[in-house]
């Protein structure tokens, strides 16, 4: 799972995360984060194709 609860906190594993995209419209973390702290690391920049790419890594690798 990308998002994971550790002791007080969530974290995300960005190796994991595709923003949702290939999901929602909108990125999970963003739509249930209460306190809307969820900001994009400047550093970390992917394009949509990118995200794309991984969703398909991890949620279809199996059928490749």
């Amino acid at each position: 799972m990308a998002i994971a609860y550790r002791e007080i906190i969530y974290e995300i594993d960005s190796t994991l995360c595709t923003e949702c995209i290939g999901h929602y419209e909108e990125p999970t973390c963003i739509k249930v984060c209460p306190i809307d702290c969820i900001i994009v690391d400047p550093k970390h920049l992917e394009s949509e194709e990118q995200l794309m790419e991984r969703f398909v890594l991890i949620h279809h690798s199996d059928k490749l």
